[in-house]
């Protein structure tokens, strides 16, 4: 049996010092200027004290004219490097290692504040009466697939000028590079369209663009399905073709988590009608992977206790991500590793509406993320009900304050992409 404790060498970039790893979780703590602040830097050295081999920050847009929430960071040519640098350097003070999530929603974007809606077809977000929060997206041509991969490799190339140790792709959760994989949103003829191997397609071609920007001595992983968990959508035997094309083009890990906002499986839900288990929720669809799999595999979803976490180990998978846990006890990968039985109690919401309660249970993680910033050490869990408000509060003072400085402008966008008019 492997040892969570023990390092784990990449073919690319610093070893992980320990198998325990905190995944991304969406922060929404982007500062006044849109960039990791003071809050945030506090957060991660906060998570970096808890003793986790590796910490993946939450998403960095690659595209600040498509963002997933106004109070998320982005990272193109031109935003200062500084504040990235104290992120880094932060995260990286408990002595792991500290990787970028980078992503484009795609058609995962609010309408209004958030820009414009990209995707593989114009199959719009169904969550139900709650849909219309989400805009109609627009079906992307050849030169704007073409500047995509362009921005993931261009946020690569300074994430690691910034001081980062590698960058994860995020091609799962139902974002823009998932939306190419899954057969239920790409309902595309051409290269990028049909067989898994050119759904694939524009995942590849970022992982390529981005290893050619950042060279042989920096990580580069990627974040996929095990499945979406909705029928029509990306499945188990896609995921393993997926991780068999990845391994043969450099990446470093491969993170197995699953769902999207249609299917939260990564809250313990699934829109199949198949139930997933309580805890190390997707262990049993990534078998098969991890059985066969070539390159370090990472499995992150619903660990919160020891055994979990063994279990996850003993199941083959090199690295155990620990995400809501890590939001209610920063020192758990510590106290795993002195052989401590301790456990995150969970994050509950009881309500009917699964939309509500995923907003409500994200809202409670991200109140105890500004609470650990803040220096908060009791693991009390805020209520359901004060937490959503808070977080919807924020979130509309946010808007309100960026499109005062104009940072929030709606763009059109022109044939490539790369040149931009505002409306009026």
């Amino acid at each position: 049996m492997t040892d969570a404790g023990a390092p784990l060498a990449l073919a690319h970039g610093q070893p992980l010092p320990n198998r325990i790893a905190k995944p991304a979780m969406e922060e929404f703590l982007a500062d006044e200027e849109g960039l990791p602040g003071e809050t945030m830097v506090r957060l991660y050295q906060r998570w970096a004290a808890g003793g986790a081999g590796l910490l993946i920050t939450g998403h960095v847009m690659v595209d600040p004219r498509a963002m997933a929430d106004p109070r998320d960071v982005a990272l193109v040519e031109g935003t200062p490097l500084e504040p990235f640098r104290r992120w880094a350097e932060a995260a990286k003070s408990g002595g792991g290692r500290v990787w970028m999530q980078i992503n484009h929603p795609g058609r995962v974007v609010q309408t209004g504040p958030c820009g414009t809606a990209w995707s593989a077809s114009d199959v719009p977000v169904d969550v139900g009466r709650w849909s219309r929060m989400f805009p109609r997206p627009i079906p992307m041509t050849p030169e704007q697939i073409a500047y995509t991969v362009d921005r993931f490799a261009s946020t690569a190339g300074l994430a690691q000028e910034a001081g980062f140790d590698g960058v994860e792709i995020h091609a799962a959760h139902g974002y823009l590079l998932s939306q190419f994989l899954s057969p239920r949103t790409n309902r595309r003829s051409d290269a990028w369209g049909g067989p898994l191997e050119n759904r694939a397609r524009l995942l590849l071609d970022v992982v390529t663009a981005v290893r050619e920007r950042v060279g042989d001595t920096f990580s580069v992983a990627v974040k996929i399905n095990t499945a979406d968990f909705q029928r029509g959508g990306f499945a188990e035997d896609d995921a393993r073709g997926v991780v068999t094309m990845l391994a043969e083009r450099d990446v470093d890990l491969i993170e197995l988590s699953g769902g999207s906002v249609e299917s939260l499986a990564t809250l313990g839900y699934r829109a199949d009608g198949r139930t997933l288990a309580r805890e190390a929720y997707f262990l049993e669809a990534a078998g098969q992977i991890l059985a066969e799999a070539t390159v370090p595999i990472m499995l992150t979803g619903g660990i919160r206790r020891l055994t979990a976490l063994h279990r996850v180990i003993e199941g083959g998978a090199d690295v155990a991500g620990v995400g809501t846990a890590l939001a209610v006890d920063p020192d758990l990968p510590r106290r795993w590793l002195a052989g401590e039985e301790a456990e995150a109690p969970p994050v509950q919401v009881h309500w009917r509406d699964k939309t509500i309660v995923a907003a409500a249970t994200l809202a409670i993680v991200h109140r105890r993320f500004v609470d650990l910033a803040r220096g908060g050490e009791a693991r009390r869990i805020p209520r359901p009900v004060a937490a959503l408000m808070a977080d919807r509060l924020q979130l509309r003072r946010t808007v309100r304050r960026r499109r005062a400085r104009r940072q929030l402008p709606n763009f059109a966008f022109d044939t490539t992409g790369s040149t931009e008019k505002q409306r009026s």
